[in-house]
């Protein structure tokens, strides 16, 4: 790891537990290993520093990718919630002190919320290729089905640990009960049922 991303690590390691203005530049220095004179040389202020450290965070989330041609949705999006739930889990703290935090410093949140707006751009796009392929069979709107498997998964992974009676278990396959209800409530089958109905109509044709 070079001396940048050392510092970056710091960075959002030491907001995650002091927040903005306990996040002194002597604290991020000692923290990474080097004087605060590097710090100022490569970032110039704290505040940019910790923009650059946020914005970091965001471009290594390593969200699942979801198909833009749907094959088998209850795999598929199990796969994406869990990773949208890991890595929500991951920067649990930083994400705490940032909505903390929003009202005195909003330009944070252009930097928290850059993963979230991907994802869910992501799943409404997934979920209206759903719907051009005829797999949707209730009436819906792509955002307002986004925000509900989204904000289970974030209620999840901020609350399980003070609220855990709260929330499903084993708390390794919640991702994949929040995708289930989901995917009833939108009244799509799975990939083996379609494909077994399928088949079974196709024998009925055949024999007829």
């Amino acid at each position: 790891m070079n001396h940048r991303d050392a510092i970056l690590a710091a960075a959002a390691g030491v907001f995650a537990q002091h927040g903005f203005r306990g996040s002194t530049t002597r604290r991020i220095a000692d923290a990474a290993g080097v004087n605060e004179i590097t710090i100022f040389r490569q970032f110039g202020s704290k505040e940019a520093l910790i923009r650059a450290a946020m914005q970091h965070l965001t471009q290594s989330a390593g969200l699942a990718t979801l198909p833009d041609i749907p094959s088998d949705p209850e795999r598929e999006l199990t796969v994406w919630s869990e990773s949208f739930m890991q890595h929500l889990r991951l920067h649990s703290s930083i994400i705490r002190k940032t909505m903390g935090e929003i009202e005195e410093r909003p330009e944070m949140g252009e930097c928290a919320t850059d993963v979230p707006r991907r994802a869910s751009n992501d799943l409404c796009h997934y979920l209206a290729a759903l719907e051009r392929q005829g797999r949707i069979t209730e009436k819906f709107e792509p955002k307002t089905a986004a925000a509900m498997l989204m904000g289970a998964i974030f209620s999840d992974a901020m609350g399980r640990e003070m609220m855990p009676e709260n929330f499903p278990r084993p708390k390794e396959k919640a991702a994949h009960m929040y995708t289930q209800v989901l995917l009833r409530a939108l009244g799509v089958e799975n990939g083996s049922r379609k494909a077994t109905n399928k088949q079974t109509k196709r024998s009925k044709q055949l024999s007829n």
